[in-house]
């Protein structure tokens, strides 16, 4: 596993971090399964863990909560979130942060998020939405200031919204912010264009999400894939939206080198950007625990193959099902 420096934490992390929103929330979750997936993570040499009191309201915090006890030993990074005060993914720019973010919420989750996971601090609480016209209100800088000095949370992040990743910079020049989320993957490299530039200028850690395209870039699906009715991604991958994907995915394919699949090709597509800290595949399976930290390895995509796949670069907005 390869390490990099996490902003102005000066923290250590592995490059490739471990997303915890498929432990609870989608289907297929298995107690067994992911506890064995998630001790693996650990023996491999992952040591950053993202979750967030929305997975499960609180089961996922729980389950990194059990496992950083039984890892006592090891220092484990833990990153949560803050769900919204309306429950509303994703925000809109109408939402005020009364709606979403007043001072007694901020408080209130970050507590409940220390007792479900069974810590005395959080290595870094994020927002789990952002709309960066509340960057200039003293409500939310107040509230993360007593958190953060009273030893409760160590660090403050932002998740920014699918498709949004310019939703977040007045925020971040408040200096208050030591980590910025963002979808970042093949397909979405609008992070590029000027959040990364701000947060290199900023000293602010970069997390990239969602490298999978939430699970088109596994190469997996097609136009006839289908979704249980209670798993999110039935609701996300409507068929304007599968069909799309997929073609776009199919469309990679012949680009894809020998002795390597579409998975570990979107991986050292984004390990291959050094402005990204860490990466958080989600993972619930110990053959997929292996084969994503298994790209942590050092060694890089050719220049030829990165600047083919920046041609497949593809700009998205927000929709009624972007979520």
């Amino acid at each position: 596993m390869q390490y990099r420096r996490f902003g102005k934490t000066d923290w250590q992390v592995s490059e490739i971090g471990y997303g915890m929103w498929g432990l609870a929330g989608w289907t297929g979750s298995e107690e067994t399964e992911y506890n064995t997936a998630l001790n693996r993570s650990v023996e491999l040499g992952c040591n950053f863990f993202d979750t967030a009191w929305g997975y499960g309201a609180g089961l996922s915090e729980q389950i990194l909560g059990k496992l950083v006890k039984q890892h006592a030993d090891k220092r484990l990074y833990i990153a949560t979130k803050i769900p919204p005060k309306n429950f509303k993914w994703p925000s809109k720019p109408e939402f005020s942060l009364d709606d979403c973010f007043p001072a007694s919420h901020i408080i209130e989750y970050t507590e409940k998020s220390l007792k479900n996971l069974g810590v005395e601090t959080i290595d870094l609480q994020q927002f789990h939405v952002w709309e960066d016209h509340w960057a200039q209100r003293e409500e939310w800088q107040n509230a993360i200031e007593k958190l953060t000095r009273d030893g409760k949370v160590q660090h403050w992040g932002v998740s920014v919204n699918r498709w949004e990743p310019d939703n977040v910079l007045n925020t971040l020049r408040t200096g208050k912010i030591s980590a910025v989320q963002v979808i970042y993957n093949i397909f979405d490299q609008a992070p590029e264009d000027n959040l990364f530039p701000l947060c290199k200028e900023l000293d602010v850690a970069v997390i990239a999400r969602v490298p999978f395209d939430e699970g088109t870039l596994t190469g997996t699906f097609t136009k006839d894939t289908k979704f249980p009715a209670d798993d999110w991604r039935s609701t996300y991958f409507v068929p304007e939206n599968l069909i799309s994907s997929v073609e776009h995915a199919d469309a990679l394919r012949p680009l894809i080198p020998s002795g390597m699949n579409m998975p570990e090709m979107a991986l050292r597509f984004i390990l291959a950007n050094n402005d990204v800290a860490t990466t958080i595949p989600g993972m619930r399976k110990i053959r997929n625990v292996e084969s994503n930290m298994a790209t942590s390895d050092g060694r890089q995509l050719s220049e030829s193959l990165l600047e083919q796949l920046k041609t497949h670069r593809w700009g998205r907005t927000p929709t009624s099902w972007s979520q």
